[in-house]
């Protein structure tokens, strides 16, 4: 005989004590679960060296430097120390000089006065002056050599032209025939002995401040953007640039100048050959005539030299099968003072020339130590200012942004950043290349802090972006957990005033029960 069925309402399953263990157990699981979610999702904010990085605002770094003064008069170096202490580019260039007279061993430079000389002479780091320069004459000199981007002479729009400090760059040479089919055109040069000898020299005097990776490429169909305007100059026929023509002359959408084998920033130097169509061309001044020069820079990015190919009588040109040293002389010259002018090479003051030969003949050199010395101050000085600002940067950024993660890695780079702008001040005094080095360090680590990843992420997600990703999903979830316990409140309520009303109803039957005796 079959079991009767059984009724819903009695099944273990569906009883109210199970049902509420049921929904009990969710929501432990849910708050047993909370503690490991906020862990998942807190953001570590660590405490940065606030103070320490604001002190570094009132800071400046203090390069001493000794002038040796050979005169047999001592009053020349007090006046001339004197004139010196009244300049303001000094003061702006954080140097203090200080003159003496004698032959002392410990100075740095000496001021000769050398009666065979008609004008400054720069030998090594002596300066050799006519005995009859008067001192203001002589300040001004000193004043050019030692603080040139101070000095009043010094140009904003040269400086501008300076590429960005890096520890490291690439040199891009290349080679651009603009169509090889059309004739005219170079297949190959001979960079290798070019760089040797006229760009390898510059390198290793600049060692002290940067390294160089160097890259070469040739191609043979690099078209202009735009068409040169047609002119006639001395009854032929040329073709120009005007200043508009050269700041957009470099067709980035088909030239390809450099490889991407490297974050380091590149320094371009293009050799552009126009094809036979274009032949020759100039670049034109802002009166429209032909320019001397065949050559310009473009700031913080590179040098462009044109060279036109030989004429040909013949109607059919012939191409240039090979560019050799010799050919490319006068184009790597030009590089390599456009090098030295984007690298921040100061170069010496038009009245002052230099000893470059054995031989005592004079010539003016393009890169003297004085030069040498004056970019390693300036460089110094540009790498401790930028790694302060990065730094207050750092703790403005985390104060505004009140949810920003600043983890272990960031707080460690602050503070080597600052221990090594710590050192490029101490060291400034006893040498500027190890002021450089730890100015460096600091502006890498600086930099590292404010572009780490985690701390960028959450400039592109702020809090809404937060609620909106979480409450989605928490809705979903919480929606039939609260119902439930809505739908358990009210059904114990229901049953509690069901119970409460049955005890009432029962008290009142056994009243009249009573009461129904009580007369009988």
């Amino acid at each position: 005989m079959e079991p009767p069925p059984k009724d819903p309402a009695q099944l273990c399953f569906e009883s109210v004590k199970t049902r509420r263990l049921i929904i009990a157990s969710y929501w432990i699981v849910v708050l047993l679960a909370v503690p490991l979610w906020w862990k998942a999702t807190s953001i570590e904010r660590l405490s940065l060296p606030t103070s320490r990085v604001y002190a570094q605002r009132g800071r400046e770094l203090n390069f001493p430097v000794e002038v040796g003064v050979e005169a047999a008069d001592a009053s020349i170096a007090q006046q001339l120390q004197a004139a010196i202490q009244r300049d303001n580019s000094v003061a702006g260039g954080a140097i203090d000089v200080q003159l003496h007279v004698g032959h002392k061993s410990e100075s740095a430079y000496k001021i000769v006065l050398d009666p065979d000389v008609r004008s400054p002479l720069i030998k090594g780091r002596n300066l050799h002056v006519p005995p009859t320069s008067e001192n203001e004459q002589l300040k001004e000199t000193l004043v050019q050599l030692l603080a040139p981007y101070n000095a009043p002479s010094s140009s904003e729009p040269q400086t501008q032209r300076v590429m960005t400090y890096s520890p490291r760059y690439r040199l891009a040479f290349t080679l651009l025939n603009e169509d090889a089919a059309s004739g005219n055109a170079a297949m190959a040069w001979d960079v290798q002995g070019a760089i040797q000898s006229y760009i390898g020299p510059l390198l290793e005097k600049l060692s002290d401040l940067h390294n160089f990776t160097i890259e070469s490429q040739v191609q043979f169909h690099a078209p202009l953007a735009f068409e040169p305007r047609h002119l006639e100059f001395e009854s032929q026929s040329v073709h120009g640039l005007t200043h508009e023509d050269l700041t957009v002359f470099i067709n980035s959408a088909e030239w390809t100048l450099s490889s991407s084998v490297s974050n380091d920033p590149v320094i371009h130097f293009v050799l552009f050959i126009p094809s036979a169509r274009n032949s020759p061309l100039h670049i034109l001044d802002q009166t429209g005539s032909i320019h001397p020069s065949n050559a310009f820079l473009l700031p913080q990015w590179g040098g462009i030299v044109l060279l036109n190919p030989p004429h040909h009588p013949s109607s059919s040109p012939n191409p240039i099968s090979h560019l050799s040293t010799i050919d490319l002389s006068p184009v790597f010259r030009t590089f390599a003072h456009q090098l030295l002018t984007l690298l921040g090479v100061p170069g010496l003051p038009p009245h002052v020339q230099s000893v470059r030969r054995p031989d005592g003949q004079v010539q003016r050199e393009p890169f003297t130590d004085w030069e040498l010395d004056a970019l390693l101050r300036r460089r110094a000085l540009e790498n401790v200012q930028s790694s302060s600002e990065t730094l207050e940067a750092i703790v403005r950024l985390v104060d505004q942004i009140e949810n920003m993660p600043v983890g272990q890695d960031v707080v460690g780079d602050v503070q080597d950043a600052l221990e090594a702008l710590n050192q490029a001040h101490e060291s400034s005094r006893l040498s500027p290349v190890a002021a450089l080095k730890h100015s460096a360090r600091a502006l890498t680590l600086a930099s590292r802090a404010f572009f780490n990843p985690g701390m960028l992420a959450l400039l592109y997600f702020p809090a809404e972006h937060t609620y909106a990703v979480y409450t989605p999903l928490f809705a979903s979830v919480a929606a039939p957990l609260i119902g439930a316990v809505l739908r358990e409140v009210m059904a114990w309520k229901r049953a509690r005033k069901a119970a409460k009303s049955q005890q009432q109803q029962s008290g009142e039957k056994q009243a009249v029960e009573k009461d129904a005796a009580r007369v009988e």
